[in-house]
């Protein structure tokens, strides 16, 4: 079969080579997928570079995140078990793990629905409790994990603020939904949140960026406001000062989502219960931007690894070489 295989760390564009290896043999407990949709994640680019909490041996196959079929010929939504990643034609997953697809969604948006939705729905339901009518400011709202959070937080009556960088994504978060957008490049965004809440301030804040978003976080957050800490796009980890977070009475908030795959499972199945239904009366329904071939992934992974794209890019090994939609 073909699969994308990483000898050494750096950049995805220059290390992911595509070769012909012997199918995975699947473990105890494991089971083998033909991968139908491979969505890019933020993680699989910081494997590439070694910079990633989890660091699978070399060489390893990157793609976190999957719709696939087993050999009994159900669509299911897997996390493959690395180093036998989902940028390949067949991948190996916990069976314990496998997740039904949503019959509402196609392959690539059923892969999509996975890791950037899980995520957005224990930040914003398991650790910030945003309740109706609140107010919700996302960072990188056009981007995989940001576009999830908007369809979310719109889904549970919030008002959205959408934080973007540039004219196109600005135009991608206005279609997703939010209610404000705030182009960094082009607005000043502390004052621009607080001219759109009245001084007053976001209620629940998600940060998937770090750096100077968080900076901005911590001065446009509420009164018993919470900042919701999912990741550090930017490359930047900040320092925050509690004595602030102390003085106006406001929450930080960590959220490592696979932590819940081992200390919590049963909250997973119910996460995914709860996305399916959304989908099924299209409240959320993930934004894939591009679908490429297999021979296109290295590309996708660095743009993706780059900021340079939109919602989700998806692999898709059926689809034939040059062909993209």
């Amino acid at each position: 079969m073909q699969a994308w295989q990483v000898h050494e760390n750096g950049e995805p564009g220059e290390v992911m080579r595509l070769a012909d290896v012997e199918q995975p043999v699947p473990g105890e407990g494991q089971v083998l997928l033909k991968v139908r949709a491979a969505n890019i994640n933020f993680p699989d680019a910081l494997m590439c570079r070694g910079l990633y909490q989890v660091r699978p041996p070399l060489p390893f196959t990157p793609g976190v995140e999957i719709c696939g079929e087993t050999e009994d010929g159900r669509r299911v939504i897997a996390n493959p078990a690395l180093p036998h990643g989902g940028f390949a034609e067949y991948a190996v997953a916990d069976a314990r793990a496998l997740l039904p697809a949503p019959e509402a969604l196609d392959d690539a948006e059923a892969a999509a629905l996975h890791i950037g939705y899980q995520t957005g729905w224990f930040g914003l339901h398991r650790r910030a409790r945003l309740e109706a009518g609140e107010t919700l400011l996302v960072h990188a709202a056009a981007g995989g994990v940001g576009s999830a959070a908007v369809q979310l937080g719109k889904a549970a009556g919030a008002t959205v603020i959408g934080v973007v960088g540039g004219a196109r994504k600005a135009e991608v978060a206005r279609e997703l939904g939010c209610d404000v957008v705030i182009d960094r490049r082009e607005q000043d965004v502390v004052a621009a949140v607080k001219e759109a809440t009245g001084g007053r301030g976001a209620d629940v804040i998600y940060d998937p960026v770090g750096g100077q978003a968080y900076a901005q976080s911590a001065k446009t957050v509420a009164f018993e406001g919470r900042i919701v800490v999912v990741g550090f796009a930017s490359g930047e980890i900040p320092s925050p000062a509690l004595n602030h977070a102390l003085v106006k009475n406001y929450s930080i908030l960590g959220l490592h989502w696979g932590l819940y795959n081992t200390k919590n499972p049963k909250l997973v199945q119910h996460c995914h219960e709860q996305l399916v239904e959304l989908a099924a009366r299209g409240a959320v329904k993930p934004l894939v931007s591009e679908r490429v071939p297999l021979a296109a992934a290295a590309d996708a992974v660095q743009r993706v690894a780059d900021g340079a794209t939109t919602g989700r890019v998806t692999v898709l090994p059926s689809l034939e070489n040059g062909a993209a939609a």
